[in-house]
């Protein structure tokens, strides 16, 4: 192959050489070069000539000519030098295969790693940029790092030399992409304390571009409509433009508020995920004071609910974190529940896709605790919530405000969720290691927990229930809140519910071995 090779680089050179002598003798023949007349042929008297010089006669100056064929043949000479080389390099590649070939067929390895250095492996082209026709807010919140191989090549053009090098040069660009955006949805009516919510909000807020506040008033109360207004282009207000009274049952009259409210969430969220194109938004009401680290704990949880299709929402809020209930040490601990809690809390477009169709006329967060809405469904809450309610005044008249809400303590550490693994909160790794730490805690009466007894440790100690009465007895005895909702109880997850209890931690479980809850329970 290397002698059949040669033969035709031989037979290149001498055609090479053919052609310039026929070049030569071609050009040195032919007639002057002048004006092209009108007959279509050169004119040597003509006034415009190329490059050549006249005699006074009126003949050509041959020097002249001589010098610019000269000129010509040196600019094809030189061309012809570069394809040489070319042909040159191109040999000793065909030697180096070949070379290399033989020893692949001889069962032989390549010893030399610098004669033969394979490029990396290169990742896949990325897609083509379609931002312009994308929402900004589905962009994914995290850091790409494109690693590119671009080869040196070294070439030594003289003729018995091969090429001798071909390094790669790592190449490492960090592109980071726009990160997710979260608005933040405020459901106002008539309460002109908005003000005290929205202070907090802007006050918290990292960025106006990342969580825009969109602020939802229904009633037409004006004095909260100028209390919103007042902020200006810090915030988006929005108004539900149906304030008629919502046709009901005689019995539920009563509830006119709750339809009213049930109207209000489903117009509010529409106009969040239709009209602006939202992918996820949290809802809060105009009654919530927001912690610290609100921002914070729903941007780091936001891939963690977009990836774990057992999740369905993300609170701020723990039904039972009353001071004292509460470890104040563990601002970072979260949690599965199965119970939704609301009252700050963060949905994805395609849930509400799913729920919006069947949004019920009234009572909504009743109605998302149905197992129908649920479908085994969990949410995350915080052990210490990052939101506080402050209105006693509403709908429900102070239901559960005085007894409960009004003493939930509020986060006033801030907690760098988004530098932290939450991995764990992934059903598959949560679920092991939440049963494990339950039920290998100690059993124990309810009275030695509210006497102290002989219980030196500072647990977790375990108390059982078995029935619906015997949950409600236990639950009020030791100050949790005993409600359930299709036997969920309130902060629960698998039928557990974890607290502390005189400095200790305590979970409330059903028997070992619980599968499902029972929805005659409420």
């Amino acid at each position: 192959m290397v002698r059949k090779r040669g033969s035709l680089i031989l037979c290149g050179a001498f055609l090479f050489v053919a052609c310039n002598g026929l070049l030569l003798l071609f050009l040195w023949g032919r007639p002057p070069i002048g004006r092209f007349g009108e007959g279509g042929g050169a004119e040597p008297g003509g006034r415009e000539e190329w490059g050549v010089a006249k005699r006074k006669g009126g003949g050509t100056n041959l020097a002249g000519e001589v010098i610019r064929l000269a000129e010509e043949v040196e600019s094809e000479l030189e061309t012809q030098k570069e394809l040489l080389k070319q042909i040159q390099s191109h040999r000793s590649l065909w030697e180096k295969r070949k070379r290399m070939g033989k020893r692949q067929t001889d069962g032989g390895k390549v010893e030399n790693k610098e004669e033969h250095k394979p490029p990396p492996q290169l990742p896949p082209v990325p897609p083509k940029d379609d931002s312009e026709n994308k929402d900004p807010s589905q962009e994914k919140d995290k850091q790409e790092f494109i690693v590119a191989a671009v080869p040196d090549l070294k070439v030594d053009t003289q003729p018995d030399n091969d090429i001798k090098e071909l390094n790669y040069t790592k190449l490492e660009v960090t592109v980071t992409s726009p990160q997710v955006v979260i608005p933040i949805l405020v459901i106002a009516c008539d309460r002109v304390t908005v003000k005290r919510s929205l202070d907090k909000l802007i006050q918290y807020r990292p960025s106006a571009e990342l969580y825009p506040i969109i602020v939802s008033q229904d009633c037409g109360h004006a004095e909260t409509a100028r209390v919103i207004g007042s902020y200006g282009s810090q915030v988006t207000h929005i108004s539900q433009p149906d304030h008629s009274d919502i046709r009901v049952r005689p019995e539920h009259r009563k509830f006119q508020g709750y339809y009213k409210i049930a109207r209000h969430y489903r117009w509010a969220l529409n106009q969040v995920f239709n009209t602006l194109s939202h992918s996820t938004v949290v809802i809060v009401e105009d009654d919530l004071e927001v912690a610290p680290d609100f921002f914070e704990y729903f941007r780091a949880l936001h891939p963690i609910l977009t990836s774990d299709p057992t999740l369905w929402c993300v609170s701020a809020w723990n039904d039972n974190g009353r001071d004292g209930l509460v470890d104040p040490g563990k601002a970072d601990l979260l949690y599965r529940t199965d119970f939704f809690p609301g009252l700050g809390w963060m949905l994805l477009k395609d849930v509400w896709a799913e729920l919006e169709p069947k949004w019920p006329t009234a009572f909504w967060d009743d109605w998302m605790r149905h197992p129908e809405q649920r479908k085994e469904r969990s949410c995350i809450r915080p052990e210490i919530s990052r939101t506080m309610t402050f209105g006693r005044k509403g709908v429900s008249l102070g239901q559960f405000f005085d007894q409960y809400l009004r003493y939930i303590k509020l986060n006033t550490d801030f907690v760098p969720f988004t530098k932290q693994d939450l991995s764990y909160l992934m059903k598959e790794n949560f679920d092991v290691n939440f049963v494990k730490e339950v039920y290998s805690a100690p059993l124990v009466k309810i009275e030695e927990l509210q006497q102290g007894g002989g219980l030196k440790e500072m647990g977790p100690y375990r108390v059982q229930y078995s029935s619906r009465e015997s949950f409600k007895v236990m639950a009020r005895n030791l100050g949790v809140m005993d409600d359930l909702k299709s036997g969920v109880p309130r902060a629960g997850y698998r039928g557990v519910v974890s607290f502390l209890s005189r400095g200790r931690r305590v979970f409330l479980t059903p028997p070992e071995g619980w599968t499902k809850y029972d929805v005659s329970w409420s």
